[in-house]
């Protein structure tokens, strides 16, 4: 016998997949599962379970997962079910039925550009608000028949999933995607081989992937540079969502602005709308104008004017500190050999990115944005006003008031966010048609014929859902990061749905103010603890891993749950997702949200609470300051009472003690003998007839179309007609105003700084006289008296109004202007005089925002 060493080499392992191949019978249950319309398609989910629960669940819910694993005595006996095989053929007609109906061709059509999208928990490219926002047009625009085609990232690890360790310390893991197992197919050419991107970059060639997501009728074209023909540095662009340094947030901007209109060329895609969603897609708008200037021989303004014409930009956040901005060494690194196809020097490409033109300030990609696009607009009311403030600096010759940047409120796809007993309740009583007409406030007044019984028997049907979930999803992860396995079954025990439940779920940011509730943990205790009116607050959310306030934020709250008094009490859910978020939403009574005032552009998980029953407390802010309606829900006042935060948080803390304790709880627990509280399901009642309707995804789309994409579409279409004739006459126009306008001369000013308005006989005296000789400028021009109160002390200029003098004749390039109009406003006010080129074919007139004070 030879002895050796070792007997035996160390095997290599590799992986082997093994995926069932569906029978013929069966195939349309993968056609279903590779299109999204089964995330609100309450159907098609119940079948997906029905096939083999115990599979379904152990794929997370991922119906594709699911089949690729079906063994084949599963499949045999799914075949054998009659009335199984019959529910999948209706929902495959139901299925085939909806996405046949063809787009509304009397609304233009939409390319829509977002860093990510929160379509399912399945298909993690989105971390929070935005990217869930983003889904849920998608799902409307599908809903709502428009021709709109959606591009963005297929990130390999996703956003991070969140673990919290024994201390409370967030943990973030990066688990990489199957892409196999994924609602996703990759892009073949005819020969059936991946249709690759090439985007050239400054020194190189970038390849990327493209994959497909249906959308219900929408498609969603996804960027993954994940290719071995690549570099590890390239390979990573794609790997996470908002990861990296400042060099790869660049690549990742670059390469979704420049790589995605050149994804949307080379798949043969035009738009008749571009539509960037935040500032992170600005750099399409340097692609489409190199495109204009080497493909159409437009000149770059010829370019910018069809660009401008076409675009429309939508900010998410409510402080500069939150917009992207990039030192001109790397801006120059990346896109100084595309800025050189378009003819302009590099300075005033940069010029494009700076609130002060000729500066040496950072690139910033909003302002290029805003400068790119004919449109921009906030997420609420409020957000658009604090956007105008925000963006005044790129229009300096303009108040914020007089802007033209606009708002739409925010709204949710209520097919997705409704639970499955909410919606059987809607159809019921409005009707399973509802969802084309969701957003008519009329019908959603019959919520008011439903019984408060039955109300109440809904809610507390959904709170034991959410206690249930807590408890089957949450314990293994307790029991591992506690030392003590007893305190957990405490725990667990203090957990009752016939509790007043508040939830406070969302990313967590300081401005978000979580740590409010804990200003006096005392009185807290207090509240949480009455023997008779217990109460629960349930909070989940996720901090970015580089913010250090938030992630000790969370670690805080982990520390006070688990303090004796706050056992079951005060409860921390680890990785917020969209299945979690549905859960919370629609399982607690009351969505808390406190955010630090006007720092809340829109939020939008109080309006999903809302679609099932759920009441908001919350500050004034963002879409709740439109929103709150009194007596179906409550509300922190909008205004500020201390300038030192500190002072406010802490008048903040204690209304919210006071109005649970005087007015919210008591509410709650005011049973009557059938053992709930009428006074409360009237709120609830209210809440949704009265809210709801204004919060849909439905009446947020038909918002976009009537303020911005059909404005946009018409004027697009009359500025390219004729080889671009109208665009290349008002470039024309504005290029000869622009060379001329300090020629402006004032020939004769008489303006009356005292007022004194007779009601009687004043409407002929005459109050200003200003001649104007315009030279050789062809351009019409417009005088105005503009109006402010300015206070000195703080160096603070407030706009009043503003109105125009009348033009009375004209003696060659002498313009003879008068007003009989006095000031409206008594008192004493400062005024100043605006000259100003008029032109009907412009958009607004931060279109071309030159502007000339008479001194």
């Amino acid at each position: 016998m030879i002895i050796k060493a070792s007997y035996s080499n160390t095997p290599i392992w590799r992986d082997v997949h093994v995926q069932s191949i569906l029978p013929e019978q069966l195939r349309p249950l993968d056609e279903i599962a590779h299109n999204l319309w089964w995330v609100w398609n309450e159907e098609a989910k119940e079948i997906f379970k029905l096939l083999d629960i115990d599979e379904y669940e152990k794929n997370d819910k991922n119906p594709v997962a699911l089949l690729q694993n079906l063994r084949t005595e599963k499949t045999e006996e799914i075949m054998e079910n009659a009335e199984l095989m019959a529910k999948i053929d209706r929902a495959y007609k139901a299925y085939k039925e909806y996405i046949s109906v063809p787009f509304d061709t009397t609304r233009p059509s939409i390319a829509y550009f977002s860093m990510e999208y929160g379509l399912s928990h399945v298909l993690k490219i989105y971390s929070g608000g935005l990217g869930v926002l983003a889904g849920d047009y998608l799902k409307e625009a599908s809903d709502s028949r428009v021709d709109m085609t959606a591009v963005g990232f297929l990130y390999r690890h996703g956003y991070f999933t969140q673990t919290l360790s024994v201390d409370g310390q967030q943990i973030a893991n990066y688990e990489p995607q199957n892409f196999g197992s994924l609602p996703i197919i990759q892009v073949m050419d005819e020969n059936h081989k991946p249709v690759v991107l090439e985007v050239p970059f400054h020194d190189r060639i970038i390849y990327s992937n493209i994959w497909k997501v249906s959308v219900g009728r929408i498609q969603l074209y996804l960027m993954d540079t994940d290719l071995e023909r690549n570099s590890e540095f390239d390979r990573s662009i794609t790997y996470q969502l908002y990861g990296g340094d400042w060099e790869n947030r660049m690549k990742q901007e670059y390469l979704l602005g420049v790589g995605g209109i050149l994804l949307l060329k080379k798949l043969g895609i035009r738009k008749d709308v571009y539509h960037m969603n935040e500032g992170h897609a600005a750099l399409i708008n340097a692609q489409r104008l190199s495109d204009y200037v080497l493909e159409e021989k437009l000149s770059f303004n010829e370019a910018l004017e069809i660009v401008r014409a076409s675009t429309l930009y939508t900010v998410h956040t409510p402080v500069p500190a939150g917009h992207d901005y990039f030192e001109e060494p790397l801006i120059r690194k990346y896109m100084e050999p595309l800025v050189s196809k378009t003819g302009i020097p590099w300075h005033q490409f940069m010029d494009m990115g700076r609130d002060n033109p000729g500066s040496d300030e950072k690139f910033s990609m909003s302002v290029f944005a805003l400068n790119t696009a004919q449109e921009s607009n906030g997420v609420s009311k409020l957000h658009g006003m604090v956007s105008q403030e925000m963006f005044q600096p790129v229009w300096k010759g303009y108040f914020p008031q007089e802007l033209h940047v606009g708002y739409v409120t925010n709204g949710v796809h209520l097919p997705t966010w409704a639970t499955s007993s909410v919606k059987r309740m809607y159809e019921y009583i409005f009707g399973e048609d509802f969802y084309q007409d969701q957003s008519n406030p009329e019908m959603w007044k019959r919520v008011y014929n439903i019984s408060d019984e039955e109300i109440w028997n809904l809610r507390m049907h959904l709170k034991e859902k959410l206690v249930d979930y807590i408890k089957s999803e949450f314990t293994d992860g307790w029991l591992k990061n506690q030392a003590d396995p007893s305190r957990i079954v405490t725990m667990l025990d203090e957990i009752k749905p016939g509790a007043l439940i508040i939830g406070f779920s969302r990313r967590f940011a300081t401005y978000k103010r979580a740590h409010l509730l804990f200003s006096d943990l005392d009185r807290l205790a207090k509240i949480l603890n009455h023997p008779e009116r217990p109460v629960t607050f349930i909070f989940a959310g996720k901090a970015h891993p580089a913010d250090g306030g938030g992630q000790s934020l969370i670690r805080h709250i982990v520390e006070i749950s688990r303090r004796p008094e706050f056992l079951g009490k005060i409860i921390f859910l680890e990785n917020y997702d969209m299945r979690l978020a549905k859960r919370l939403v629609s399982g607690v009574d009351i969505w808390l949200n406190t955010p630090t005032r006007l720092q809340e552009a829109s939020g939008t998980s109080g309006e999903k609470a809302i679609m099932n029953g759920v009441l908001n407390l919350s500050v004034l802010d963002g879409w709740w300051y439109e929103g709150y309606v009194e007596g179906a829900g409550w509300a922190l006042t909008a205004k500020r009472t201390y300038e030192n935060q500190a002072f406010q948080d802490e008048l903040d803390a204690s209304t919210l003690y006071t109005m649970l304790e005087s007015e919210i709880i008591p509410l709650y627990y005011a049973h009557n003998s059938n053992g709930f509280s009428p006074q409360w399901v009237k709120f609830v009642k209210k809440s949704i007839a009265e809210i709801a309707p204004h919060y849909t995804t439905k009446r947020m789309m038909d918002d976009y179309f009537d303020r911005f994409y059909m404005k946009l579409a018409n004027r697009s279409k009359k500025l390219i007609e004729n080889n671009y004739a109208k665009a290349k006459e008002i470039v024309r126009w504005k290029e000869d105003t622009a060379s001329k306008w300090d020629k402006i001369e004032v020939l004769k000013l008489r303006f009356e700084s005292v007022q004194e308005v007779d009601i009687n006989d004043g409407k002929d005296k005459v109050y200003g006289e200003v001649v104007i000789d315009k030279k050789d400028i062809i351009a019409d021009l417009g005088l105005e008296c503009v109006v402010v109160d300015y206070d000195s002390t703080a160096n603070k200029v407030e706009f009043v109004e503003k109105y125009e003098f009348d033009l009375i004749k004209t003696e060659g390039s002498k313009l003879f202007f008068q007003t009989k109009e006095a000031l409206n406003d008594p008192g004493t006010h400062q005024y100043a005089l605006r000259i100003y080129p008029k032109n009907p074919d412009l958009p607004h007139r931060m279109d071309f925002a030159y502007v000339k004070w008479i001194s």
